[in-house]
């Protein structure tokens, strides 16, 4: 469902690039102020969670694609989202190292769990919804007892980040895909390894079953798709098609159809049985994140670095849209100038507008003279809370030179640094021109 590390400052540089293009289209979720990183469909296909770098998840009407409830407890980025099979509640889990348990019909969040030592990267739900697995950078898999709301066990065999997670279909066992290349095969009553899975070289970045659980499905940095048989470990079929990492991946509920996406923006349908590659879906142009096949596998919702999720009909390969207006994403002015270009870099975190238009961070509207970590709505770490930094030229150019963990060590703003100097001038000019009260 979610990719990975090496992926993962891949997809960043090329979605930070692009985050504020153009207004939205049809056929698509938009309103995230940062980066689709994963999405699940609920199990009667009613409705959407996306998960996304702007410290939230939303919740979609899928048929009139329009949001119902914002998730707003994470305090870092949110990489991945699912559902129960009650449909109603979810698990979702982020870079603030949490997993955290929602009643996602009322936004209410029911429960934070803890004990990963970094960002977690990947959740799943058992079949049954009473367990849920999630992956983390700490290179462990952790178990998760949804109905006694603790721990379960602490699964450690990889030696790099655990990228992705998946249960097998009777929930008996696990499937988890690494950066150190491998996937493991774990049973999930008493967390014992049973089988790796090599052969991709580079890092392992989504994995999925098949509906049947015999066979497995892993995508890597090394561009291809592999199929698996873990009765005997051996590779079946490695699929190429992708320019570029392949990320996320999603097998239909018939198990026919799988879908990848890439950093070549594609996404790609491949027929299983035939051993070939079906559709190529062009639309998000920009790297892709996440996929969920809806539950009678003639829809797949997918979302990427451009901030929004699409809708898919897997029989034409074209985006499945409604009618009536879009809200369009916040724009800034065009890149003519060399300030203008450097500001995408900040362009999924902040606007320049009074309301600050859904990002993760705070707007730089009005930013020169005013106390970090002062505009209200946002989760502060409490280094920046506790600072007495202002902002000026010379504090915002000293934060591009030095970067956050110096400025401010502890607070949990993105690592953004311009070693050149004139290229932090540029910026602090552009700041000056379009972010103060009145400025064109």
């Amino acid at each position: 469902m979610t990719p990975l590390r090496v992926l993962r400052p891949m997809l960043f540089a090329a979605g930070l690039l692009a985050a504020a293009s153009g207004g939205a289209a049809q056929a698509e979720m938009a309103g995230h102020g940062g980066f689709v990183k994963g999405v699940d469909v609920s199990p009667d296909g009613k409705l959407v969670l996306t998960a996304s770098f702007d410290y939230t998840l939303r919740l979609w009407d899928l048929d009139r694609q329009v949001p119902l409830e914002t998730l707003n407890e994470h305090e870092g980025a949110v990489n991945d989202v699912a559902f129960l099979p009650d449909g109603r509640h979810a698990v979702s889990v982020g870079d603030d190292g949490t997993m955290r348990l929602w009643d996602a019909a009322y936004g209410k969040q029911l429960r934070v769990f803890t004990g990963h030592q970094g960002k977690v990267a990947a959740v799943a739900v058992s079949p049954d919804g009473n367990l849920a697995a999630s992956a983390g950078w700490d290179r462990s898999v952790r178990l998760w007892n949804l109905a006694e709301r603790a721990q379960l066990r602490v699964l450690e065999g990889h030696s790099d980040v655990v990228n992705d997670i998946a249960f097998s279909p009777d929930g008996a066992k696990l499937l988890s895909g690494s950066y150190d290349g491998t996937a493991v095969l774990w049973r999930v009553a008493d967390g014992k390894e049973l089988r790796r899975l090599t052969g991709h070289g580079l890092g392992i970045n989504g994995i999925a079953f098949t509906p049947d659980g015999r066979y497995a499905l892993t995508t890597g940095v090394d561009q291809s798709l592999r199929l698996w048989n873990l009765a005997s470990g051996e590779t079946l079929e490695s699929f190429l098609g992708h320019d570029g990492p392949v990320g996320p991946i999603a097998v239909a509920p018939d198990g026919r159809l799988a879908a990848t996406g890439g950093v070549d923006g594609t996404i790609r349908l491949w027929d299983l049985e035939a051993g070939e590659e079906k559709l190529i879906l062009p639309g998000h142009a920009r790297p892709v994140w996440s996929l969920a096949f809806g539950p009678e596998g003639e829809m797949l919702v997918s979302g990427g670095a451009d901030q929004v999720a699409r809708v898919w009909n897997v029989r034409t390969g074209q985006e499945i849209g409604v009618t009536g207006d879009r809200p369009l994403r916040a724009s800034i002015p065009e890149p003519r100038s060399r300030g203008a270009r450097l500001f995408r870099k900040c362009a999924a975190c902040h606007t320049l507008t009074e309301d600050g238009g859904n990002r993760a961070g705070p707007t730089l509207h009005d930013v020169f003279g005013r106390r970090a970590g002062s505009v209200p709505g946002y989760k502060y770490s409490k280094a920046l809370a506790d600072s007495d930094i202002v902002w000026t030229e010379e504090t915002v150019s000293r934060l591009f030179e030095v970067g956050p963990h110096e400025l401010t060590p502890g607070s949990k703003m993105p690592l953004q640094r311009m070693p050149d100097a004139d290229d932090r001038r540029a910026l602090v000019q552009y700041l000056k021109r379009h972010a103060e009260p009145g400025g064109q």
